[in-house]
């Protein structure tokens, strides 16, 4: 009984640890922000909340590529219950602006669907986003 409750302990420490959570985000992706449109957004561990009434539940964060996939709410008013997958990339050189997010595809059927999408063009952040560019977030109080 003992080897059992050793391994599930061993098991639950190494799943624990194969999951993102809030202290392994970048500090700069979470917290209210607005942007380059007057935009309000709060971005949290597990909502991307655009303001005044598209919620986005985050369902997938990949850190290494730059990308999260979310599930749009029921009460959205486009797109309900589909999944939408939101790129970024860290801006120097344009204060007040320290990132930016492309929303790459916003109709994906599945997780899976919008993981596999063509990343957009971080080279090229005015036009690298499907034609268009990243919108620049600032933070906010």
């Amino acid at each position: 009984m003992l080897t059992y409750r050793l391994r599930l302990f061993i098991l639950i420490i190494v799943l624990a640890g194969c999951t993102d959570s809030a202290q392994d985000l970048p500090d700069f992706i979470t917290g209210s922000f607005q942007d380059d449109y007057n935009i309000s957004y709060q971005i949290s561990e597990d909502l991307w909340f655009q303001k005044p009434d598209a919620r986005y539940h985050i369902v997938h964060w990949d850190l290494e590529k730059q990308f999260l996939v979310a599930r749009n709410d029921s009460a959205n008013p486009s797109q309900a219950g589909l999944y939408t997958r939101f790129d970024w990339m860290r801006f120097d050189d344009m204060p007040p602006y320290t990132w930016g997010h492309c929303m790459t595809v916003y109709d994906a059927e599945s997780i899976e669907e919008a993981k596999q999408v063509t990343s957009p063009d971080r080279k090229n952040p005015k036009k690298g986003c499907n034609g268009f560019p990243f919108s620049r977030m600032q933070k906010t109080n």
